[in-house]
């Protein structure tokens, strides 16, 4: 399910943008079933007719809010996951990129959200596994396909495996303990660390040097 846009809005216009701003506010502030279309609509400044026309269902506007914080990342993405390092450099710059965007409030957040009421709003759990999790797996898999065809990783490799391999590990009980709130939160240190350390995995179980 995606969010359907007037043709000639871009995700830049400011109307999509201060929908998608409050209504990640409110989301974040609220859960998910206590959000209506009606307090977006209010907290945005924009009409009804104008929500709808751009977001069909409240689950439209959710996938948006979560798509659009992965678009985010994946631009920071083009930026970061280079092909003109060393692998096992280019693989912690992305490692640690992955970190930051993980143990991020908002991530944070909808991950919990989605947890806590996608067994009441089964859809509600799909679109943010399909425009979250599922979404940001695709795009580092596509960077390793691209570090496969010039050779840096083996040629049998499957990189989406490989991707599913490589985010897990980075998410491990950092990710646990921060949807619980268990502090303390990771040092620096700890998380340059963690990088390094899924680097050092990746570069041994794919790379071709």
């Amino acid at each position: 399910m995606s969010a359907s846009l007037a043709p000639a809005e871009s995700r830049h216009s400011p109307k999509r943008v201060a929908v998608l701003t409050a209504a990640g506010q409110l989301f974040m502030e609220n859960g998910y079933a206590a959000v209506s279309m009606d307090a977006v609509a209010r907290q945005a400044g924009v009409s009804k007719a104008t929500l709808y026309a751009h977001f069909t269902s409240k689950e439209v506007l959710f996938a948006a809010v979560i798509g659009d914080r992965c678009t985010e990342m994946a631009e920071a993405l083009e930026l970061i996951a280079v092909h003109d390092q060393p692998l096992d450099q280019a693989l912690q710059r992305l490692a640690r990129h992955l970190l930051d965007f993980i143990l991020s409030p908002h991530v944070m957040t909808m991950f919990r959200i989605a947890l806590s009421e996608g067994l009441r709003f089964p859809d509600l759990a799909r679109v943010y596994f399909e425009a979250g999790p599922l979404a940001g797996r695709n795009r580092v898999a596509d960077w390793m396909e691209e570090e496969r065809r010039r050779g840096r990783l083996r040629a049998d490799a499957d990189t989406r495996q490989a991707a599913e391999h490589f985010i897990s590990m980075l998410r491990g009980t950092v990710l646990l303990r921060g949807a619980l709130g268990i502090p303390p939160a990771p040092t620096e240190a700890e998380l340059e660390a963690s990088a390094a350390a899924a680097a050092d995995v990746m570069r041994r179980a794919y790379g071709t040097a």
